[in-house]
């Protein structure tokens, strides 16, 4: 899934899905939706000794694979992919100065 922060930023519906798999409300009904049958499942389970064995045990995960990013051919133009960037960099910017402005002294 592909969000950017002003043309198609997060909505709640994007974590439906999650929410229905994690099952908040009772955890041992969780079911892995990912197997070696079932390579595109979204949800997955990790062994402990599988996640601390990683390097510096990093939770930076990723199985599922973009397939119309694996060839080179099919990615976005770079004027497009830059235009994304500059997009994500100023919508960032915006929520510093807003923070800036919560942290100054005349909002203390």
């Amino acid at each position: 899934m592909h969000f950017t922060l002003k043309t198609d930023p997060l909505k709640r519906e994007d974590l439906d899905e999650f929410v229905r798999c994690y099952k908040p409300e009772n955890r041992h009904d969780r079911k892995a939706t990912w197997s070696e049958k079932t390579p595109d499942g979204r949800w997955r389970a990790y062994d402990y000794e599988d996640l601390v064995n990683r390097d510096k045990a990093s939770l930076d995960i990723f199985w599922l694979r973009d397939e119309s990013l694996s060839d080179s051919d099919t990615l976005p133009a770079p004027e497009i992919i830059a235009a994304e960037i500059v997009e994500d960099l100023e919508a960032a910017l915006e929520q510093f100065r807003e923070i800036l402005v919560d942290l100054s002294p005349a909002n203390a």
